[in-house]
């Protein structure tokens, strides 16, 4: 029996259900943390689930938006993390900058990831081979970022704030960003995708002032970290 394609077929399906998923921009609530959550949140959620639940056997689910027994962590087979929005809030203000990722670990080494700009028609999994853009001088930053913080970041290169980590991500991985960088920390979901893509993709990428090498990133945890384009380091 072939090992199941899970990325390609989460696209698949989250593709297939945009239009829905795209209704319910307005439905937004905040969280206790003050970060939006929507009903296109939990819609992707339950998309990518029900495809997990028909296609994936002995596996461990982590997502943004549910609390996850890891009881199980070291023994079944695929260990899955989802951010089934990432960029609510632009997603709920009406702009294309969001995404989906996904992160596939077997036996607790890196599997396959996805990250994937429903709106913007973009998606880059494991595997993919892709045109790399050269000579970009464009730093992506966290937009966490308070006025302090850029009295720090260096002089004589362009910079952009989305909003969107795995915008962000897709940018650095294509060249079209030299570098993307959060100095405030994200979770496990918000960055596993695009660290794993990275690595395949030649770029340096270090969590927490160390560099990394794949290995699976605890949930709950907040990780600083920066990731350079390998044409531009």
């Amino acid at each position: 029996m072939s090992e199941p394609d899970i990325c390609r077929g989460i696209h698949e399906q989250i593709m297939f259900h945009l239009p829905e998923i795209l209704s319910l921009r307005n439905t937004s609530e905040l969280k206790p943390d003050n970060t939006f959550v929507s009903k296109g949140d939990k819609l992707c959620e339950k998309i990518i689930f029900d495809f997990l639940d028909s296609r994936v056997k002995d596996y461990l689910v982590i997502s943004e938006e549910t609390e996850t027994d890891l009881s199980r962590l070291e023994e079944v087979e695929y260990v899955i993390t989802v951010d089934p929005i990432d960029g609510t809030e632009n997603f709920v203000s009406g702009l294309k900058e969001w995404g989906v990722g996904i992160s596939v670990y077997k036996r607790m080494q890196h599997y396959q990831s996805m990250i994937m700009l429903p709106e913007l028609g973009l998606c880059l999994c494991t595997g993919d081979k892709f045109f790399k853009i050269t000579g970009s001088r464009i730093c992506g930053l966290s937009s966490y970022m308070q006025p302090e913080d850029f009295t720090g970041l260096e002089p004589g290169s362009e910079y952009r704030i989305m909003g969107c980590c795995m915008y962000n991500m897709y940018n650095v991985i294509k060249g079209s960003y030299c570098q993307f960088q959060h100095l405030k920390g994200c979770y496990s979901w918000d960055i596993l995708p695009g660290m794993n893509l990275a690595l395949e993709h030649g770029l340096k990428v270090e969590i927490d002032g160390k560099e990394y090498n794949g290995e699976f990133l605890s949930p709950g945890v907040k990780y600083q970290f920066v990731v350079k384009s390998n044409s531009n380091s």
